[in-house]
């Protein structure tokens, strides 16, 4: 008799021990870009409203080179949450059936930035001349590449630069011009016109090209006076992607796409691109399906 009490005190105790027990500490690394870049401001704004919003959840941002480095920090289990440009994943070379996402966030433009006072005009006036393509592991570098490919572009000086550095090798006169793709206005190219004159190139005429030989998912969007005070010009975008393991826990995606849109208003706070975001268009985000969780969300929020 004493042994059978003694055992069911221990399952007693047991039992109790597992129901009192806190439940596990969820963490959310959510893969960015440089400092002065577009995805680290939201991300880093994210991250705080995911650390006020949800019990037992910890989230922190990861400096990284952007697109490509996010989805294989995401892929190897290094990070929950990344930005990345569509094209990217279309490029089949990040592991996309392993993504899902959570929403189209906004547009990346293409920004090429040359001197003021330079003889680059057009796209074809980079021949011959030093031009950072962006750094490696960034969606800049894929975008370009492709660009470079449909204009037939040759004898260029490639240099494989972040945005930071890139601002500081046009200040010093050590390369000609630079690509940088995000959402407007990125902070390093409004911070280098207000220093050094600089104006933008025209790179809308590409977007058929580069839709018919790759992917449906460029299009022309406008880039005004208002952005950086430069001469307002088109160029090349592509849509924006908040993405994850397809393998995420559906009710961590679903309240992490509810914090995004109900908490909109701190990410555009942070930076402005994040205005553009809003339930119509965050659906859109072909070529990678939704995460079931977010699906859900979305579908509990329908009119």
């Amino acid at each position: 008799m004493r042994r059978r009490g003694f055992l069911g005190g221990l399952a007693a105790l047991t039992l109790s021990g597992c129901v009192g027990r806190p439940p596990r500490h969820r963490v959310v690394r959510i893969a960015t870009g440089s400092p002065t870049a577009v995805y680290y401001a939201i991300g880093s704004a994210f991250a705080r409203v995911i650390d006020q919003d949800l019990p037992n959840t910890g989230a922190s941002v990861l400096v990284t080179a952007a697109s490509a480095e996010n989805l294989q920090l995401i892929a190897t289990g290094r990070a929950e949450v990344g930005f990345t440009q569509a094209d990217v994943l279309v490029s089949g070379g990040a592991s996309a059936p392993s993504m899902a996402a959570l929403a189209r966030v906004y547009d990346d433009l293409l920004h090429l930035v040359v001197r003021a006072d330079g003889p680059i005009r057009t796209l074809e006036d980079l021949a011959g001349k030093r031009v950072s393509i962006g750094a490696q592991g960034s969606g800049t570098v894929v975008t370009v590449r492709r660009l470079l490919t449909v204009a037939r572009m040759r004898g260029i000086d490639e240099r494989h630069l972040s945005l930071d550095d890139s601002r500081l090798a046009l200040t010093a006169g050590n390369i000609d011009a630079f690509f940088f793709s995000g959402g407007l206005p990125v902070a390093g190219i409004k911070e280098l016109s207000a220093t050094v004159p600089t104006r933008l190139v025209d790179l809308s005429k590409w977007a058929g090209d580069l839709r018919k030989t790759y992917s449906d998912v460029y299009v022309v969007r406008d880039v005004p006076i208002s952005a950086y005070q430069m001469p307002a010009v088109a160029t090349v975008a592509v849509p924006n992607l908040l993405v994850v393991a397809s393998s995420m826990d559906d009710d961590l995606a679903f309240d992490l796409t509810r914090l995004l849109l109900e908490r909109r208003e701190v990410l555009a706070a942070a930076h402005p691109a994040a205005e553009r975001l809003d339930i119509r268009s965050a659906i859109g985000t072909l070529p990678v399906p939704l995460h079931p969780g977010a699906a859900r969300y979305y579908r509990s929020v329908k009119p």
